[in-house]
């Protein structure tokens, strides 16, 4: 039988499906339109798809290069922190460790801070105290990825925390008693059990990393620039070509829908795993 509730809940979801879509199916419009056609009357409706603009950008080998380098932050990073949150917030649920809770706020605290207070300290260090001779963090993919650390660990070891707690600790006591090591509980227990709460911090920090603009156009120039400081070169004092923007933003969303399709499979994996059957 027909549920009125039900429906509403439908109608309000669909609705809320197309406010969100629709500023990517408008960017997709104009990526594939002509300049002509931009700056003619303007039409929500595509009769033919314009395919110079992906073409132009495919062949553009500063998008290549652009493209690259956000791959290789927003992946690496993503490990990073991953790996780095999962230790950390093992230690602080297991261990007996004096004033855990104070560290554990106090990590919080740094990911309060707006980033803007961080940008001149941060670029006078990366400008000059980071280089020395032919080491330097400035302009670098390694800079980006270890800067990035710095913010999305704090969150990371939020999200891994009520994770790791609800974890029994039995499991970890009754392998051990077993003769299992330390890395063999983390890896065999710890980690299975934490599958979802690890793909869900992997995919934020990564989606993070991938989206940051700020420190990546302040603390790169030629060498670790990333696609979304890119996109602000099409905006020039002799105009701005929308349409290449435009088909530019489309292509950067590929990689980050792969990434999340991919790691979605493992949320919904892990949730069915369990170490203790009933």
């Amino acid at each position: 039988m027909f549920k009125p509730r039900r429906g509403i809940n439908l109608l309000f979801w669909c609705g809320a499906s197309l406010v969100t879509l629709f500023p990517i199916y408008w960017m997709f419009v104009i990526s594939a339109k002509s300049r002509a056609e931009l700056f003619g009357r303007p039409s929500f409706i595509l009769d033919s798809i314009y395919w110079q603009n992906y073409i132009e950008t495919l062949n553009n080998p500063t998008f290549q290069k652009y493209m690259f380098n956000s791959i290789v932050v927003a992946t690496s990073n993503s490990f990073l922190v991953t790996t780095l949150a999962l230790m950390a917030t093992y230690a602080l649920s297991r261990f007996p460790l004096v004033g855990k809770e104070n560290i554990f706020f106090w990590t919080i605290t740094n990911r309060m801070a707006p980033p803007a207070v961080f940008l001149l300290p941060l670029f006078l260090l990366y400008t000059q105290a980071f280089s020395i001779g032919e080491w330097r963090l400035y302009d670098t993919r390694l800079g980006l990825i270890l800067l990035y650390c710095v913010f999305n660990l704090p969150f990371a070891i939020w999200i891994l925390r009520n994770i790791i707690d609800g974890i029994p600790k039995e499991l970890d006591e009754a392998a051990l008693v077993d003769g299992a090591s330390l890395w063999q509980v983390m890896t065999r227990i710890i980690l299975p059990l934490a599958r979802p709460g690890l793909a869900v911090t992997a995919i934020l920090t990564w989606v993070f990393a991938w989206n940051e603009y700020l420190f990546a156009a302040t603390l790169t120039s030629v060498d670790a620039r990333t696609i979304t400081t890119g996109l602000a070169e099409f905006v020039t004092v002799t105009g701005t070509n929308w349409g290449l923007m435009a088909a530019t933003a489309m292509l950067t969303l590929l990689p980050a829908l792969i990434f999340l399709g991919l790691v979605q499979k493992h949320i919904v994996a892990g949730l069915t795993f369990g170490a203790v059957k009933g």
